[in-house]
C-alpha cells in the first residue's frame, strides 16, 4: 500500500463500483490509533512486501500456511494483481505512525466460471500486523471490502483458515459464516456478503466500522 492519501476521504461513494477505488476512509481503531483505509493497487507491491516481512512467523504461518520470512514472488504478484472486480483488496495505513506504514489488508478473489460465465462466489482472506491485533482493524477493512464486493456482484465468499487460528475463526463467526467442513487441519466456511455486512452495520459499538460504512455511503 502506498503512503499517500490524496483520494478524497468522505466523498459520496455514489457507490458504484468504479468510484470506491477513489475514496480514502479515515477513522480510528478501538484504542484511538488513527488509520486510513483505501483500495490496494498493483503499485503497492513494495509496501505489501514490507508488511508481510513485519508479520511474526506465527502470523505468517496462520495467514499463508507457511512461516517463511519471504513469500515467493508469484504469491506477492497475485496479492497485488488487483483489478477492483475479479480481485478486490483494501489495505490500512497507520496515519499517525512514522512513515505511514501498511498495517493490514483484506482480499476477495472471484472464482472462475459460473452459470452465466461469471461467478458470484470468491475467496476471502485477511492479515493484520501483530501490533494491531485485537483493535477492530480486520472488521473495518472487511466492511469496506464487502461494500465493494456487493457493488461488483460478489455475493458469497469462501474462507479457508487453519483450525488453530482462533482470531480468524472468531471473525468469520461474527460475520455469520457457515462451517462447511474441515480437511488436514484447515477449516472451511462460507460467508454471505450481504448478511455479513448487516452484522457489521449492527455493531454500533465499533466506531471504525460505522465510519467506514458512512464514508462509503453504505
Amino acid at each position: 500500500m502506498t503512503g499517500t492519501t490524496d483520494r478524497q476521504a468522505g466523498a459520496p461513494a455514489q457507490a458504484a463500483a468504479g468510484r470506491l477505488g477513489d475514496i480514502a476512509v479515515h477513522s480510528v481503531l478501538n484504542d484511538g490509533t488513527q488509520v486510513c483505509l483505501r483500495t490496494i493497487t498493483p503499485d503497492d507491491e513494495a509496501l505489501l512486501r514490507e508488511g508481510v516481512a513485519k508479520l511474526s512467523s506465527e502470523s505468517r504461518y496462520l495467514r499463508f500456511f507457511s512461516p517463511a520470512p519471504m513469500l515467493p514472488d508469484a504469491v506477492i504478484e497475485r496479492l497485488v494483481d488487483v483489478d477492483g472486480h475479479d480481485h478486490i483488496a483494501w489495505g490500512a495505513i497507520c496515519s499517525e505512525c512514522p512513515g505511514w506504514p501498511a498495517i493490514g489488508a483484506v482480499h476477495a478473489v472471484r472464482h472462475r466460471g459460473g452459470p452465466n460465465g461469471e461467478s458470484r462466489v470468491g475467496e476471502y482472506s485477511v492479515a493484520v500486523l501483530d501490533a494491531f491485533h485485537g483493535k477492530g482493524l480486520a472488521r473495518m477493512m472487511t466492511a469496506a471490502l464487502f461494500v465493494q464486493c456487493l457493488a461488483e456482484g460478489l455475493t458469497e465468499l469462501d474462507v479457508h483458515t487453519l483450525s488453530e487460528n482462533r482470531a480468524a475463526i472468531a471473525l468469520v463467526h461474527a460475520l455469520g459464516a457457515k462451517w462447511t467442513g474441515e480437511s488436514a487441519g484447515v477449516a472451511e466456511y462460507t460467508v454471505d456478503v450481504a448478511g455479513a455486512l448487516e452484522a457489521l452495520r449492527a455493531d454500533r459499538a465499533q466506531r471504525g466500522i460505522q465510519d467506514v460504512l458512512a464514508q462509503l455511503g453504505a
